[in-house]
């Protein structure tokens, strides 16, 4: 059965260039995003949004029970504390390949924080999928056909990752050892090279559906556990990014967008581009793990 959804509100106007990557603290009931390009980390708590600059371009991150974030930037993977400025390199998983840069990551039920690559002129599948560990190890997952990472998550037990590359339109799903923190067993989990957009970020709810952003399509996708199209949920903004769940209940769906290279008519036209977006649900989410819990 559909989902039932509330009305699309503008929670934030942040004007991102990119936003990406919504994560919901539940410790803080705040929820923080970022902009892959402007940069900027952005703060929604108690009605009102605090923005940082960090140090260098993330491409995705993961909460820290300490306050702390754990960055994969253009230089490698860090641990930054927006509000003191505290900054540590800790890993540079990626600095025999200089032409690549991170994009999306997610942590797994156990706060292993896996994170893909990618050339950053897409000029080829040179990207690689890395895990990172409390202990800052960073071990290399997978060392082929990645052109464009995205659409990383987790199914409710923890035991399928999702997968998406932009470039061919396909979401993957791998079996994932929880106890070893390795996938395996790579199938298509839905083929989108057909259907308008690109797949983006994507959340998994508490039933076991997948809701993917679809960039250029103005439009979400829930797709069922066996892949097929439960549920489109037209926007009124044709970049959405990234989406996930947070609020009481984990019960709201947050929506990052993009005005990335938006032509001023769309931009004139979509008022809610680069904002932060918000609908009530009555379907719940997944908490969000943190980096090392």
């Amino acid at each position: 059965m559909p989902v039932r959804l509330g009305t699309v509100h503008l929670l934030a106007q942040t004007h991102d260039v990119l936003g990406e990557v919504p994560l919901w603290s539940s410790q803080h009931e705040a929820l923080t995003w970022i902009d892959l390009l402007k940069p900027a980390l952005h703060r929604y708590a108690g009605g009102a949004t605090t923005s940082w600059t960090p140090p260098e371009k993330p491409g995705s991150y993961a909460l820290c029970r300490d306050d702390r974030m754990l960055i994969a930037g253009r230089g490698g993977i860090a641990l930054w504390h927006p509000e003191t400025g505290q900054f540590e390199r800790i890993a540079t998983p990626e600095a025999d390949r200089p032409g690549n840069i991170f994009n999306d990551g997610r942590c797994d039920p156990r706060g292993r924080f896996l994170v893909a690559s990618m050339d950053k002129m897409l000029s080829g599948p040179t990207g690689r999928m890395w895990r990172i560990d409390p202990d800052r190890r960073a071990v290399l997952l997978q060392d082929q056909e990645i052109w464009l990472p995205n659409a990383v998550c987790f199914s409710p037990d923890g035991r399928t990752l999702y997968f998406g590359d932009s470039h061919s339109k396909v979401i993957f799903a791998y079996d994932y050892d929880l106890d070893s923190g390795t996938p395996g067993n790579r199938r298509v989990f839905a083929d989108t090279s057909d259907v308008p957009g690109v797949p983006d970020g994507a959340s998994v709810d508490a039933e076991g559906f997948v809701w993917n952003a679809r960039f250029d399509a103005g439009r979400l996708m829930r797709f069922a556990p066996n892949g097929t199209v439960d549920q489109i949920v037209e926007l009124p903004v044709s970049r959405p990014t990234h989406v996930t769940f947070g609020g009481p209940g984990l019960r709201t769906l947050y929506i990052t967008t993009a005005r990335f290279r938006l032509p001023p008519e769309s931009l004139q036209a979509q008022p809610m581009a680069g904002g932060l977006l918000c609908m009530e649900t009555d379907v719940a989410g997944l908490p969000e793990p943190c980096f090392g819990s």
